[in-house]
């Protein structure tokens, strides 16, 4: 592709031309596929810059997004950036409060946003900021009476544009010329895991060289489907969904709403695929209730079946030699369970998926790959433009995640810490010349905070967040996301925070699957009223002591690890709830906060307390404040003697 597409304008402009039949994006609307090809979104996109232009937008400004998946939001990138605009997508589901931080700090004074809830909340905020003069939405449903001066509905402001573009209709492909690679693409916020998020500035450059070699890469063409479903905020949407489609010039879907994501991608079934850990685990957890409401037969072929797929699925993937007994047994296998499995769970089709944010337990990935699904943990962070490993074809490794990625270097400090540097590393942290010193070196190398190292294959090994790594009474390694990540392999739990750094043992909070357990207890004629009365139930309790004393066993077999198996546990009141800033919107544990506000349960779980009274400020879906309280057990579980063997990786990751 020539060079002089530099930008995503330039790349529309491109697409429009050559392909302008092709579909660009899908959106699914009352139940029916709707398709707008590259000539159709470029229109469009035309339109509102112009639009945009008539309301006062200028080069240099800077416009919020924020609402669910939505082609009218990712065209509005597009015209914000053809006018030389900086765009600054928003997570939908943050509360006033957090955008306000956002658009003070980024001196926002646009928003193009989804609906009445979202306008509600920038009402809010505009009594506190002075940045933000106008706020253009999409959906006018609830909002006939809100008669506000800068207020636009998206549909007026096209019409506007439309009339400025036929009396002008070089400013358009004018403005998009002007901008280059080295410009501002985008400022993406990250989840601020430790405290405020910070705005990562990327360029074109940046974002569009990382999205081309990923492509590149792994082959991808103009021919393939995506399932856009994650934030928009969030820079692996941004690269997936957005990046790679103009760079490769394929079609990008958004589903009716987020309730309807799995039926959605059942019914597109996607060729390229990206979801964090949470999501596999979720499609885990949904399998295995089906299951458990199967019949008899069906559980047992299930059941019967996946052990051949563990077997021998991997290799078969992986074009391994299989003795010929379990290939015919696979092959019985993808006709009368994994085929059917993978198309109503909508992957028949899905030639490449990803799966990155944080770690993917070991035993989720190899349930998928041995169904037949390619697919791969990569490695990066919103500073690197998502690229800083990928798993190249043939070693894919569910203790790893690959090899540093095109054009990407990779090296491991001193102290275990994992540097990059790359084609897709952020200009600076916006306003915050401290933290972009702390980050960035000089040179180019980035500190990612996490703690790791290279195995004898010339893989990565992630073991944790650097910060997280600790050590345990007698300095062995403890490291608390691995074990979360075992927990939650069991489609009964759902969240898990475990402990252990300067202590003798490891101890865990655990969250319950409601949807997993709740089938459970419909199951078996148990009545419970709320998520707290469930979580306490004594046969609950004894399905979740024997989860945890599985995943002790298969440490024990561990030597490097094998001393980190939970002694103690406790199953907590309440879920842990970005809303209550215990988790952050992309659904990353704060550890900080969990210390801080669950200290006393902690204690109690080293202090030889046999129960302890719980009582928490929670936040309610309106708003309001309260209060939940109980008794929690705390539980004992079974540990097991460590393996004696040597680990290969001991001495590299001590």
């Amino acid at each position: 592709m020539s060079a002089e597409l530099d930008t995503f304008p330039k790349l529309l402009l491109h697409h429009a031309e050559v392909r302008p039949t092709a579909p660009a994006m899908r959106e699914k609307d009352y139940g029916i596929w709707l398709t707008s090809t590259w000539k159709e979104a470029r229109d469009e996109i035309e339109a509102l810059a112009c639009g945009l232009h008539q309301r006062g937008f200028r080069r240099g400004d800077r416009m919020a997004i924020v609402g669910d998946n939505r082609p009218r939001l990712y065209w509005s990138m597009c015209a914000v950036q053809a006018l030389g605009g900086v765009p600054v997508p928003l997570y939908q589901d943050s509360v006033a409060a957090e955008m306000a931080f956002v658009l003070d700090h980024a001196e926002v004074g646009f928003a193009l946003v989804e609906d009445q809830e979202q306008v509600d909340k920038l009402l809010e905020v505009m009594q506190r900021t002075t940045t933000l003069k106008q706020i253009v939405y999409d959906d006018e449903r609830g909002l006939r009476n809100y008669t506000q001066d800068f207020l636009h509905h998206y549909d007026a402001l096209l019409a506007e544009g439309r009339d400025f573009a036929k009396r002008h209709p070089q400013f358009f492909p004018e403005e998009a010329a002007k901008a280059k690679g080295s410009d501002v693409s985008i400022m993406a916020y990250t989840s601020g895991t430790t405290g405020n998020p910070k705005g990562v500035v990327l360029t074109f450059d940046n974002v569009l060289q990382s999205a081309r070699n990923g492509a590149e890469f792994e082959g991808l063409t103009d021919k393939e489907d995506m399932l856009a479903y994650l934030p928009m905020a969030w820079v692996g949407d941004h690269i997936f969904s957005y990046a790679q489609s103009y760079a490769a010039g394929f079609c990008v879907s958004c589903p009716e709403s987020g309730a309807t994501v799995m039926h959605d991608l059942r019914e597109l079934g996607p060729t390229y695929f990206f979801a964090p850990p949470r999501i596999f685990e979720n499609i885990l957890t949904t399998v295995m209730i089906r299951m458990e409401d199967a019949s008899s037969l069906k559980r047992k072929m299930f059941h019967y079946f996946m052990g051949v797929a563990k077997r021998a699925g991997i290799k078969i993937l992986n074009k391994q030699p299989v003795p010929f007994g379990d290939r015919l047994l696979y092959g019985l296998g993808e006709l009368l369970i994994y085929g059917p499995l993978k198309n109503t769970l909508g992957l028949t089709r899905v030639r490449l998926a990803y799966t990155a944010g944080e770690a993917i337990g070991p035993d989720i990935f190899d349930f998928y790959r041995s169904l037949g699904v390619n697919l791969k943990q990569l490695y990066g962070s919103t500073e690197a433009s998502v690229f800083v490993t990928i798993q190249p074809d043939g070693e894919i490794y569910a203790d790893t995640v690959g090899k540093p990625a095109p054009g990407v270097d990779v090296k491991i400090a001193e102290d275990g810490e994992v540097m990059f540097r790359g084609p897709g590393v952020f200009q600076e942290y916006y306003k915050n010349a401290e933290a972009t010193a702390e980050t960035k070196t000089p040179d180019g190398w980035v500190h990612t905070g996490d703690a790791g190292f290279f195995d004898d294959r010339g893989h990565l090994r992630i073991i944790d967040r650097a910060k997280d790594v600790g050590r345990m009474t007698g300095e062995k390694i403890f490291a608390p996301k691995y074990l979360e990540n075992k927990l939650k392999f069991f489609p009964n739990i759902k969240e898990a925070v475990t402990f252990g750094d300067q202590r003798d043992y490891a101890t865990a909070f655990i969250n319950i699957d409601l949807t997993a357990l709740g089938s459970w207890a419909e199951r078996n004629n148990i009545a419970y009223a709320s998520y707290i009365e469930l979580s306490q139930h004594a046969e609950v309790r004894d399905i979740i002591r024997e989860h945890v004393e599985s995943v002790n066993q298969d440490l024990s077999g561990d030597s490097h690890l094998g001393h980190t198996q939970i002694k103690r546990f406790l199953i907590l009141h309440k879920e842990l709830d970005p809303d209550d800033g215990e988790m952050t919107r992309t659904r990353k544990v704060r550890r900080r906060i969990i210390a801080e506000k669950f200290g006393d349960l902690i204690d109690a779980l080293y202090s030889g307390q046999q129960d302890v009274f719980a009582s928490t400020e929670v936040t309610f879906e309106d708003g309001r404040k309260g209060k939940i309280e109980a008794n929690l057990t705390i539980l004992e579980a079974k540990t097991f003697p460590v393996a004696a063997s040597p680990d290969r990786h001991k001495a590299a990751a001590e």
